[in-house]
């Protein structure tokens, strides 16, 4: 996007469409940093119906940018040059972003250049993609080549929720953690877990869905500090947010979708959370019933990559 923009026109020239609030700041924390080597500005204001926009970037989430085209109008999408459609498996295959998705590029000119990124894409998002970038250059890694080999992946088997509560307190004690995620499968584990891992004295941070957009960035930017050494969360903080200092993620419960079908995409997601920056990291994975140790085979089989029982 910095290499299309031409720095001397003051309106929108490239577009970035994120499906959170969280990952739309931190790709804009980004553009700022790099764009201030290239004379550029990106700031966070509140404009009034038909104000023109004057920074060459804008990030957002679906709905808002889509809201800013065609509504507000502070964006001419005409002008747009670049569009990058961030996260689109997940953006094509929700309901709400997949109309959107749509949507917002029909608007844009012929000229404009299209860039879609994601870590995952099915057959399904494919085929859906190509309504949006027709005859696409496609640049794909093949599936071996997906999980990182500087994340070890263990499980642990236990028999309880509580069991696995004192498993977590087990690796604690036995292994040097800088930072970790800790992934639940519903707000109410989470919430309960958080509670337990404070009790036992270690400074957590709670992040789920229900959250306001605001209070979840602060969770976040409190958590990418260091002021908490523990983020507890849900599928919210699965992908793209990257804390450099998470040395160890663990699925306390592992991903799932709605048929109960392994979810091998949040999976890569989730523990793709560590082993960043070209640093070593450490997945593990707690396992407490017949149910969740057939979930975790059909991962293994699907990456064809997991370390033996950890104990």
């Amino acid at each position: 996007m910095l290499s299309h923009v031409d720095p001397e026109n003051k309106w929108p020239q490239c577009l970035c469409v994120s499906p959170t609030y969280e990952l739309a700041l931190q790709t804009g924390k980004v553009i700022e940093q790099m764009g201030n080597k290239c004379k550029l500005t990106l700031s966070v204001i509140l404009l009034h119906r038909g104000t023109k926009l004057q920074e060459q970037i804008v990030i957002g989430t679906p709905g808002t940018v889509l809201d800013w085209c065609q509504k507000l109008k502070f964006i001419d999408p005409r002008k747009i040059k670049v569009f990058v459609l961030d996260e689109a498996d997940v953006m094509i295959a929700t309901q709400g972003h997949q109309d959107q998705s749509i949507r917002i590029p029909r608007m844009l000119p012929k000229t404009c250049q299209m860039l879609l990124f994601s870590a995952t894409f099915e057959d399904t998002v494919w085929n859906f993609a190509k309504r949006i970038v027709p005859d696409p250059n496609i640049i794909k890694l093949k599936r071996e080549e997906e999980t990182l080999d500087t994340i070890k992946q263990y499980y642990v088997i236990c028999n309880s929720k509580e069991e696995k509560f004192q498993a977590l307190c087990n690796i604690y004690g036995a292994i040097t953690i800088a930072q970790a995620m800790i992934f639940c499968h519903t707000r109410k584990t989470a919430g309960w877990l958080a509670g337990e891992v404070s009790r036992e004295g270690h400074q957590v941070a709670l992040l789920s869905g229900e959250m306001q957009v605001e209070q979840r960035a602060a969770v976040i930017e409190r958590f990418r500090d260091g002021k908490e050494k523990v983020l507890v969360t849900t599928n919210v903080c699965a992908r793209g947010i990257d804390v450099e200092q998470v040395s160890v993620v663990i699925n306390f419960d592992l991903p799932v979708d709605r048929d109960g079908n392994p979810d091998n995409e949040t999976y890569l997601h989730r523990i793709g959370r560590t082993g960043r920056f070209g640093k070593r990291g450490l997945a593990i994975n707690m396992v407490d019933s017949r149910f969740s140790m057939n979930i975790l085979n059909r991962i293994q089989e699907h990456f064809s990559k997991m370390n033996p029982y950890f104990s």
